[in-house]
Order: structure tokens, then C-alpha cells, then sequence
């Protein structure tokens, strides 16, 4: 057995030692050849200047810019494309805000004519925005089945009340009570049979848009100061981004004012890409990135009002 044993060890440490013996050799290669491959030094592959984070974060921006530009493009501002920039719950969020916001401003006749109509003027727009948007969703958006009756009455009061008088003031509580019966469960009517599209030359001005989005920046400046401050508000956050994002889509839709201004349309849509930048930020808890798109989207903001209000 010993010898047997002995044996044995003898062949598989020649085997070894054979297969090792018959590996293949490392391979040689030419200096001259490889040097027309392969760089000596990586630096070397650079050309010109070496690209900064931020030129490369400036150039995701504009990329992000025109895949959002295309998209819109393609989609005509439709159900997806909506979809895409702000959620359901968003809008139905910010639907009852605004209406405790309007309710406030309806009291007195005294009190709208002296001022509250101005105030009117801007939740009303927003609103028949908000529902112009749900109309076109395409996800199951609470109120859709009456949004268009509401986008119409709405908008229509809202370019009433332009100026205060008791007339207006009395067509704006009529509709604070058909706001009442929707947040109720109950639907509204019109004399008028709803648009079958989105007339949006019809439905809200530029003017009380960009005041909105104006609040709306203001807020999210507040509810992003730091990490800390953002995470304690991450739901009104993530509304008031896709609201903005919402908003920059809506500005440069059919019938707005300066829609086919290309530079115009540029700056908008930085707005949107901006806003949903902040979006994609708070999926990675990236809250450094969720600063940094927020000052990306005061700053579209800044730009734009410096040609356009």
C-alpha cells in the first residue's frame, strides 16, 4: 500500500510539474506597434482641455432639455406626457390647497372689489389649468369626468374677474360652491356643453402662471433649505416640483403667449427639465442633487423673466 501510495504522489507531482512546464508563455509585443494602439499615458487621450463636472453636468442639462423637448414634441402634450411630469396625487393635492386658498379670498363684496378679485383671478387660472391638465392625464385622475366642465366655468370667471364688481363677485361664489360639491363627491354643471380639447388660449394667461410658479418656487426654496428641511417635507417637495415641471409644459403649449418662440420654448422647458431633475434627485435621496436642482430651476426662472412676464 505504501508503494503503491508512493507512486501516486510521484506521477500527480509530475503532472504538475508538466502542466505548469507546458503553459504558454506571456506575449511579446512590439514597442513601435503597441504605441499606435494603445496611449503610454492616459492624459494623453485628452485633447484641448479636460472636462469639468460642471460642463459635464451642464451638458446633461441640455441633453435632458432636448429629450424633453422631443418628447413633448412627439406626445403633443397628451395624457403621457403629462403623466410623465406630475403625478395624480399631486393634482389632487394641490387642487384642495388652492380651493382653501380661494375660499378665503371669496368673503365680502367689499373685500373683493377692493383687491380679493386680483387674488380671484390668480387661483381661478391655476385651477382651470389644474383641470385642463386632468382632462388630458392619462392616468385615473380624481374629478376627470367633470374637469372640462370645470376648466370651462373656471376659466371664464377668472378672465371676469379682471376687475371687481358684485356681478363677478357673485359669479365667483357660485363658483366656490361647485368647488364645494366636487371636493364633495358631487359633480357640476354649465349651461354650456365643455370643449371637447384644451383651448388653452382659453383657459389660463401667462401672466398669472408665472406668478404661480413664482409662489411655488419661493415654497420649495423654503422646503429644501438643507437635508434635514427637505425630508421633513418631502411630499410638498416632490408636489411643488412636478407642479413646476407641469407648468413649464403648459407655457409653451398651442394658443399661450410666445408658444413658437423658440428661445421662449427653451427656457420653459429648462424650467421643466430643472423641476423634474429635482424629482429624479429625491428617488436617489441625492438631497445635494435636490439643491442643486433647485437653484437650476430659479435660475430658468430668473433667465426667462428677464425677456419675457
Amino acid at each position: 500500500m505504501g508503494f503503491a501510495c508512493a507512486l501516486l504522489t510521484l506521477f500527480v507531482g509530475s503532472s504538475v510539474t508538466v502542466a505548469q512546464e507546458q503553459r504558454a508563455r506571456p506575449p511579446q509585443f512590439d514597442t513601435d506597434e503597441v504605441s499606435r494602439v494603445f496611449f503610454a499615458n492616459p492624459s494623453d487621450a485628452f485633447r484641448g482641455e479636460r472636462p469639468s463636472l460642471s460642463s459635464l453636468r451642464s451638458a446633461g442639462v441640455e441633453k435632458a432639455i432636448a429629450e424633453q423637448q422631443t418628447a413633448s414634441e412627439d406626445s403633443g402634450g397628451t395624457g403621457t406626457q403629462w403623466a410623465k411630469l406630475i403625478s395624480a396625487p399631486s393634482l389632487e393635492d394641490e387642487i384642495k390647497r388652492v380651493k382653501l386658498r380661494y375660499d378665503s379670498v371669496i368673503t365680502t363684496p367689499g373685500a373683493f372689489n377692493g383687491g380679493g378679485y386680483q387674488d380671484a383671478r390668480l387661483n381661478l387660472s391655476v385651477l382651470a389649468t389644474l383641470f385642463a391638465v386632468i382632462t388630458e392625464h392619462a392616468e385615473d385622475v380624481r374629478w376627470k369626468t367633470d374637469a372640462p366642465v370645470a376648466r370651462d366655468v373656471l376659466a371664464r370667471t377668472a378672465r371676469n374677474s379682471a376687475a371687481g364688481s358684485t356681478q363677478v363677485y357673485n359669479e365667483a361664489k357660485l363658483r366656490k360652491a361647485d368647488l364645494q360639491d366636487l371636493v364633495s363627491g358631487s359633480s357640476i354643471t354649465s349651461a354650456q356643453p365643455p370643449e371637447e380639447t384644451n383651448e388653452w388660449s382659453m383657459i389660463a394667461d401667462r401672466s398669472p402662471l408665472m406668478e404661480y410658479a413664482e409662489q411655488l418656487l419661493d415654497t420649495l426654496g423654503d422646503h429644501t433649505r438643507d437635508a434635514a428641511t427637505t425630508q421633513e417635507n418631502l411630499d410638498a417637495v416632490k408636489r411643488e416640483s412636478e407642479l413646476l415641471a407641469m407648468l413649464g409644459e403648459v407655457l409653451v403649449q398651442e394658443g399661450m403667449d410666445d408658444y413658437d418662440d423658440p428661445d421662449y420654448a427653451e427656457l420653459s422647458r429648462g424650467m421643466t427639465s430643472a423641476a423634474s431633475g429635482i424629482v429624479r434627485a429625491i428617488e436617489r435621496q441625492d438631497w445635494d442633487g435636490v439643491r442643486s436642482s433647485v437653484g437650476e430651476v430659479s435660475q430658468s426662472c430668473a433667465n426667462c423673466h428677464e425677456q419675457y412676464r
